[in-house]
């Protein structure tokens, strides 16, 4: 007997204690790198092309998007959730276990030459009736289902946060090369007013308001540099590293001026597929059909399961042999109250399903709308732009025909990049409003514009700057 118990226990899961220590995780988290061989495998595996040159002298959207996969803790946690709920399938299939009873008995009248102790043996074998564990494995199953459709969306809302970034660090790089131009220009005509007001050809009042124009491009330009430092260290935030890694790693994006048009990502195809595809529909639509399972389980427990009970006596030399029958009687309770609570936790999911289809679809429609204002707006910047580059042109011709002065040539290269300014604040806003179709569509650019449907919350669209 102690033999079969004994075997029963070999199987059993030991604990393993697992500490976290603080000062380790940080450690980790401060020696993370972009030049690692298993950031480098890891990368390999997932754009499925061998890496020649390691680390890459430019890292464009679709490389930080999979370090961000690597390294980023949001999608770590996800991962876990998912595990998790994995782990549940197992739970849900899980069979009752039988029980043993033992019960000795002591008889004080006994016959003389005959054992007082009559033991016993009984059994409960439970078995399970209208289907429960499938209904629970099903249940499981859809919350599974669930916590993988998180872990694309939070993958997903991980990369356009990184988009988003390394926009901005991209803009504020743009700001920042055209403000410099700016101040040169505004340095040159500052030098050319001193010396005409040192000869009296003007007033020395008229170079206050040059001076203050001069300090505000100053201004500008250092506060441009700032953006360019802050945008840096977001985008190491993005990816789930310290700032310092970026030290030595050259960000690539798609030039600002990139021109998409707007039709070829607003197609009712594409929108269509979006209302279908996008994770958080899908994780939803999980939720409502364990939601489901669950009062499809609940009805099933109206029906009470059967346990046999057979079972053994030796009574003062007797073998005993029984065999019972156990049920619950469903007379009093009918489970009546878990089916209305599952009911309407189904009315309840199936709700918040249509909310979020609703918000999907409010949110494609806004940057829809937001997209296609930009890009004529940006058409208009553009034209505006073009037309500042006719007249300094113009004026370039007459400076060298002698009918104008250095200045009026530098006045005109400075409106020039006033313009340049305006329609790189014209092309960001376009930029971002790309950006926003993508994440509601929740589909890169590029399989918009190919009109691939299919969903691809994980995906990384390429981009390089020339």
């Amino acid at each position: 007997m102690f033999f079969c118990f004994l075997l029963l226990f070999v199987g059993c899961a030991r604990f393993e204690p697992k500490p976290i220590s603080a000062a380790h995780t940080a450690a980790e988290l401060e020696g993370r790198s972009l030049t690692n061989a298993a950031l480098k495998t890891f990368l390999e595996k997932n754009l499925q092309r061998e890496l020649t040159n390691w680390p890459p002298a430019r890292w464009d959207l679709d490389q930080l998007t999979l370090a961000a996969f690597y390294y980023h803790p949001d999608l770590a946690v996800a991962r876990a959730q998912w595990n998790v709920a994995q782990a549940g399938d197992k739970t849900a299939g899980g069979r009752p276990n039988p029980t043993l009873s033992l019960t000795p008995g002591f008889d004080a009248t006994h016959n003389p030459g005959l054992s007082p102790w009559f033991p016993g043996l009984s059994f409960d074998l439970p078995l399970e009736t209208a289907g429960k564990r499938g209904h629970r494995i099903a249940i499981a199953e859809q919350l599974s289902e669930s916590a993988r459709f998180n872990l694309a969306a939070v993958a997903w809302q991980i990369r356009g946060n990184l988009r988003t970034r390394l926009l901005d660090f991209m803009a504020a790089y743009e700001r920042r090369e055209l403000l410099q131009g700016q101040l040169s220009i505004q340095e040159q005509i500052g030098t050319l007013l001193e010396q005409q007001a040192a000869v009296g050809a003007i007033a020395k009042s008229e170079l206050a308001s040059r001076r203050v124009a001069l300090q505000k491009a100053r201004l500008d330009l250092a506060d441009a540099a700032s953006q360019m430092i802050e945008a840096r260290a977001r985008v190491a935030e993005a990816v789930g590293i310290p700032l310092h890694v970026l030290d030595d790693a050259e960000l690539a994006l798609a030039p600002l001026k990139d021109f998409i048009s707007p039709g070829d990502l607003t197609s009712a195809e594409v929108r269509r597929t979006a209302l279908q595809n996008r994770a958080d529909i899908l994780g939803a639509l999980a939720d409502y059909a364990a939601s489901q399972a669950t009062l499809q389980l609940e009805i099933a427990k109206q029906y009470p399961d059967v346990h046999l009970n057979p079972g053994y006596q030796f009574d003062q030399g007797d073998n005993k042999w029984s065999l019972g029958f156990t049920f619950e009687l469903p007379i009093l309770n009918q489970n009546q109250g878990p089916i209305a609570e599952a009911a309407a936790r189904r009315a309840e999911a199936a709700a918040k399903f249509n909310a979020v289809q609703a918000k999907a679809l409010m949110e494609i429609e806004r940057a829809t709308a937001v997209l296609q204002v930009s890009g004529k707006n940006l058409a208009t910047l553009q034209s505006l732009a073009e037309a500042q580059a006719q007249q300094r042109e113009a004026v370039e011709a007459q400076l060298k025909a002698g009918a104008l002065e250095q200045l009026d040539l530098l006045n005109a290269r400075l409106e020039f990049t006033s313009a340049q300014l305006v329609q790189l604040d014209g092309q960001v806003k376009f930029q971002q409003a790309a950006a926003a179709l993508e994440d509601a569509v929740q589909m890169p650019i590029a399989l918009m514009k190919s009109s691939v449907i299919e969903p691809a919350p994980a995906s990384a669209m390429k981009e390089t700057k020339p």
